[in-house]
């Protein structure tokens, strides 16, 4: 079963310019989650994917680069569009979507959800924050009833997406166009 990692990067950010490159602690900001790819033994192949030629002198040896078309750095562009063009240009059984904004998140958690994604027993994985507390939305609880206040630690939790990884199979986003399938394993992440 092929694994591919893929980190799309754009240099051309409109809130803060050329943030996939600030320092941090001495190293370009997207080195730490190259580096951290390249140490989960699960993942054969990890692929830069930007349309700016730069960002070459900035990734580790072992990190690929796939430059993509300058049409998907547009600030009305999805994320989905930019997958899309990915597994169109790369072909595998598992993606490992990873963004350069996550530069703390552990080869651990990512390792645990491509196993998770590999054994066949989900679909997906992901990074979530677990929040056990009261929840509100829409000017409701979600989590409790006003009429009978659990225990914080009785309370269901809510679980937040952290946006530092997505695994997820071939077929889940060619079939249904996403990154988080009907079956996921969800990776708690600090």
């Amino acid at each position: 079963m092929k694994v591919v990692a893929f980190v799309p990067i754009k240099l051309s950010n409109q809130r803060l310019p050329g943030k996939n490159l600030l320092p941090l602690a001495g190293k370009p900001l997207c080195k730490y989650i190259f580096e951290t790819l390249l140490s989960v033994r699960e993942i054969d192949e990890v692929i830069a994917y930007c349309s700016d030629e730069a960002l070459l002198d900035y990734l580790p040896e072992k990190v690929s680069f796939l430059k993509r078309s300058e049409e998907l750095d547009g600030n009305m562009v999805k994320g989905a569009q930019i997958y899309s063009a990915f597994l169109n240009d790369v072909d595998a059984d598992v993606y490992v979507l990873a963004h350069a904004t996550s530069p703390f998140i552990k080869s651990d958690s990512i390792s645990k959800g491509v196993r998770a994604v590999v054994s066949g027993d989900y679909d997906s994985a992901f990074a979530a924050e677990r929040i056990q507390t009261f929840a509100w939305f829409e000017g409701h609880p979600l989590n409790y009833s006003l009429n009978d206040v659990p225990r914080t630690q009785d309370i269901e939790p809510v679980w937040i997406e952290t946006s530092a990884f997505y695994i997820f199979r071939k077929e889940v986003f060619e079939t249904h166009g996403r990154r988080i399938g009907f079956k996921p394993f969800l990776v708690e992440t600090e």
